[in-house]
């Protein structure tokens, strides 16, 4: 019996191999590094005993370990990162994510590369650059092709503790936050006719080094799943802290230790002691957030000293800042409409924020026009402020609060004069004819939106302005923000 020839040259064909997996992929853990090779890296809070023997942000270590698949005792490196005075807590980490040095390098190289974007003109550093505060200081952003978009690039400094991602809150992790831009048409994806991340993988595919590195980390070559890890991995460690006001505050705890009589809140004296060590530190980047000449201002440390305490006061009082801004990252991580974008009192369709980002069946009217609350650290370097960019300045933007924001008639009752709305409320059922206050306006339904002024002094304003000039505390470590620096875990 003789066998057809298409059979004959079916047999003899080679058996196609399935195209790489663009959105994830199963390890062969013969691919990865070996155990005692693969370095973790472990998060150091405050509240740790090890936090004040670490002498720095990233400290190296070894310990002993057993091999899950052959039962060997090893030795491997471990990294120790300390989280920075202020930070309370470690940055939480999914278990289907833990971080390795080997995929913190890949998060890294991918962090800075222009390899994701459709013409590799842009990264996730141009709208989110260590030079500029891990954002870009503009206005709004401007992506792939020079197209500019309608949102202020948020800081990447603390995301870590983020509770949802975007001003708009649509990513709930780093994890998903990394994906979105590749696919973003004012971003980074060009257009056509392709998957935006199935591109991004075959040009990931054509660099031999990434592709390596993807192997070892994952056991599997590059996949959206896999980038979007190592660039989570990266972002989780772009942390700032260890302010003037955190350095007060541990002031604050001696004094109370000392002498357990004071009053257990913030003192001019606690802040100046905080002032006088950076003097004799020369922390030149905590004094210069003051507005202190190095060299020739110790003296004020006092006179700053009382003032900022002034301005916690106003933020936690009368400016009412910490209904919203708490915490060790000065945010509720909740969504407020304050108005942003209103002209004429009119909110257009395309400012409804955290509204358009809920799910359909899921979306709550109360949330039209309302925008993620920002952390508070670092804000020198993030100007200009506010999820459009509109207030240019510190002070700007406590005029914009002192006036209650802009009204519209979903405006957040965080900014509202609530009591005065009862008032008017009540004169009207009783058949009164109320008067509205300048600057209010009645929503659809005839109620009453009035704005709460603050009415701060000027003298207020400017202490406020120097609380939060004093939360600017240390750059990010230079481990992280500088793009060469690699510590070599992966060959």
């Amino acid at each position: 019996m003789s066998i057809p020839r298409s059979l004959f040259v079916l047999a003899l064909a080679p058996l196609a191999v399935a195209a790489p997996p663009v959105d994830d992929g199963l390890p062969n853990e013969a691919k990865k590094l070996p155990f005692k090779d693969d370095a973790r890296i472990e998060f150091v809070a405050g509240t740790s005993p090890e936090w004040k023997t670490l002498p720095k942000f990233w400290n190296e270590a070894t310990e002993g370990a057993t091999d899950p698949a052959t039962g060997q005792k090893v030795t491997k490196r471990v990294v120790k990162l300390k989280v920075p005075l202020g930070l309370s807590t470690a940055p939480a980490v999914p278990t289907e994510n833990p971080m390795t040095v080997a995929k913190w390098e890949l998060g890294k190289k991918l962090y800075f590369s222009k390899i994701l974007s459709s013409n590799g003109t842009r990264s996730c550093a141009s709208c989110h650059d260590p030079k500029l505060g891990w954002s870009d200081q503009s206005k709004t952003s401007s992506g792939i092709n020079d197209q500019l978009g309608p949102i202020n690039s948020p800081t990447v400094v603390n995301s870590a503790f983020n509770r949802f991602q975007f001003w708009n809150g649509r990513a709930d992790s780093l994890e998903n936050q990394s994906q979105g831009p590749v696919g973003n048409a004012l971003e980074m994806f060009g257009g056509g006719k392709g998957d935006p991340w199935e591109e991004a993988v075959g040009r990931i595919l054509k660099d031999a080094e990434l592709v390596k590195r993807f192997e070892q980390v994952f056991g599997h070559g590059p996949s959206r799943d896999a980038a979007a890890k190592a660039i989570a991995t990266f972002e989780r460690t772009v942390l700032c802290g260890n302010s003037i006001v955190d350095r007060a505050e541990v002031e604050k705890r001696k004094r109370l230790s000392d002498d357990d009589t004071g009053k257990n809140e913030l003192t001019g004296p606690d802040v100046a002691k905080a002032i006088q060590a950076a003097f004799a530190a020369k922390d030149t980047n905590a004094l210069k957030a003051l507005k202190l000449d190095p060299e020739k201002d110790a003296g004020k440390a006092a006179v700053v000293g009382e003032q900022i305490a002034l301005g916690r006061a106003v933020f936690f009082g009368k400016a009412r800042c910490s209904n919203c801004h708490i915490g060790d990252g000065y945010t509720d991580h909740g969504f407020h409409n304050l108005g942003v974008g209103v002209k004429d009192g009119k909110l257009p369709r395309s400012e409804f924020g955290r509204y358009d980002a809920q799910p359909t069946g899921h979306k709550d009217p109360a949330l039209v026009g309302a925008n993620k609350t920002p952390g508070l650290r670092g804000l020198l370097d993030t100007a200009p402020y506010l999820h459009d960019g509109s207030e240019t300045t510190l002070e700007s933007v406590i005029d914009f609060y002192d006036r209650g924001g802009n009204v519209n008639e979903f405006l957040s009752p965080k900014m509202r004069d609530t009591a005065a709305e009862a008032e008017y409320r009540k004169a009207k059922a009783e058949g009164k004819t109320p008067e509205l206050p300048k600057g209010a306006i009645l929503d659809r339904a005839g109620n009453p939106v009035i704005p709460f002024l603050l009415k701060l002094t000027a003298d207020e304003k400017a202490a406020l302005v120097l609380f939060l000039r004093a939360l600017q505390g240390d750059p990010v470590d230079a481990t992280v923000a500088d793009e060469k620096w690699l510590p070599g875990a992966a060959k």
